[in-house]
Order: C-alpha cells, then structure tokens, then sequence
C-alpha cells in the first residue's frame, strides 16, 4: 500500500489524475475530454443536464475561437455557475468556491478574502471572475492551454501550514459535489478559521472515515507542553524522507517521521518539510 498522501489523505483521485491540457492537432474527442473537464473543474463536480451546458462557447472553442482559459472564463461567468455559486450562496462561501473552482486552493488569508469581497462590491460578479482568471498565478498555473485543477494539497501550491489545512475542509473527494457532498452546503466553511489562522485537523482517511472537521472551540487555547499563548501543540506525521544519497542502499528505502509543534511554529515546520522533501500524512492537534 502506498503511504504518502494519496492514501493517507484521501486524494488519491486527483494525485492520479494528469491534468487536461489542449495540445495543436487535437481530436473531437480530445476536445470533449477537455470540455467535460472544465464543467467538472468549474462546476465543483456538479451534474450538468444537456439544457444546461454552454452549447455556443462548446462551438467557439471546438473551432478554435476560444482557448482553454476563454472557456473557462465562459463557464464561470454563466448564469449556470451564477445561480449554483453566487446567488444562493453566502458571500464568503461564493469566494471559497471561487477558489476551489478557478484556483484549484483554498484562500491564503483574511487580507485575501476581503480583497475579493471588496471587488464583489466596487466592480461585481464577472470583474471577480476575472480576478482569478487574469492573475498571474493563474497564468503560472494553468496558462491558457491547462484545466485548473485541484492543487492546494501540494505544498508548494501553499504559503502556510493552516492554508494546506484548510484544503481538506474544501475538499472530499473527485466525486463528491462543492455543495451536495458537503455538510456546510452554501454556508461558509473557512470563515472562522481564514480570520483566525487557524489550522484544521488532517485525518487519515482510513481511521476517521474522511471527515476532515473544523477544530473544537477551545483549540487555540494553551494544551500540552510546548503549547505557546497563540495555540495548541500539533502533531505532524511525516514520511516520503528519502535517505542521504551518498549512503543510501536502496532508491525505495525511507524514512518516517513525527513532529510536535506549536501553532506559532506550523508554518516555519511546514516549510522546513517541504524543502527536505517530505510528504505530510496527517496532522492532528495534541489533545
């Protein structure tokens, strides 16, 4: 069995998923991968009747009018994804899904999430849209040619330990719908947590049935040694370490390891992490 964060994090789906990418040259049937990929991405794995798929911009990009990006902008901007995303949603879980749809992360911070709101009430609906879409991270992601896809759960698409976290509050599974397959519905669910940096328990899948669930409410109090003013101790479960490679026996061989650290020090550990190579397989707080 693997052990790293397909299994251990339950999303094995879009770790084995290559990301969809048009290409000159391709096929009719490339084409309809490429479109059923977008309206999978965009739409949060939602179903979409036959009514209600965009049969003008299918045509404009299958004749090659409209890029990757194009189409995308044309899905985010229906009235599709306006009545499921926008409208029947409270503002801050419309931004949420906003990022989970066109960013393929969840937001790094409060500072982020106002900036969002703020274009919502000076400019609207579609000058958000755009927001993500015209971005440079955007465009270093994805570019014109790529389907955004989910990568908040690589750590390099993160700056922070609680932002990783958040992830798994956002995401349950390939197959399972932005709203339908989610307790939160159309209320917020990083609220809280975005405006209090709080980072979210990690569970493994195969020992808590997937539920990834907001922290209790006296979780940044000061529990267990360690424990500093500003939050809990955390466990960290780390593996995928591979051995020095001038004394290593075996390319497979690896290394596990566990880390006890304070809230303050999630983000300076989460990065150490990331630059010697390692893989997070959970990360619980200290009860």
């Amino acid at each position: 069995m693997v052990f790293g964060p397909a299994s251990r994090l339950g999303v094995s789906r879009f770790d084995e998923t290559p990301p969809v990418e048009w290409v000159p040259g391709s096929s009719p049937e490339d084409l309809d991968i490429i479109i059923n990929a977008v309206y999978r991405q965009v739409l949060g794995n939602a179903y979409v009747m036959e009514s209600e798929r965009l049969s003008v911009p299918e045509s404009q990009f299958k004749r090659g009018e409209l890029s990757v990006r194009d189409f995308v902008r044309a899905v985010a901007k229906s009235d599709l994804y306006r009545s499921r995303f926008f409208t029947s949603c409270a503002r801050y879980r419309a931004i949420e899904l906003n990022f989970r749809h066109l960013l393929g992360r969840t937001p790094l911070d409060l500072e982020e999430m106002r900036a969002h709101s703020t274009i919502l009430d000076t400019k609207g609906f579609e000058a958000e849209i755009d927001s993500y879409l015209d971005s440079d991270e955007y465009q270093n992601a994805f570019g014109e040619d790529f389907v955004p896809y989910i990568r908040g759960y690589k750590t390099e698409a993160c700056e922070s330990m609680v932002q990783f976290t958040h992830l798994f509050q956002m995401v349950r599974g390939a197959s399972t719908s932005s709203l339908k397959g989610d307790l939160a519905g159309k209320k917020p669910k990083l609220n809280g947590l975005v405006i209090n940096s709080t980072p979210t328990p990690v569970i493994s899948p195969a020992s808590d049935g997937a539920t990834f669930r907001n922290p209790p409410l006296g979780s940044r109090t000061r529990l267990g040694v360690g424990a500093s003013a500003e939050g809990k101790v955390f466990r960290i479960e780390v593996t995928g370490y591979k051995s020095n490679a001038v004394n290593r026996v075996s390319k497979f061989r690896r290394s596990n390891q566990v880390y006890l650290v304070p809230f303050e020090k999630l983000s300076e550990q989460y990065q150490r992490i990331h630059k010697q190579g390692g893989v997070i397989a959970s990360i619980t707080p200290v009860n």
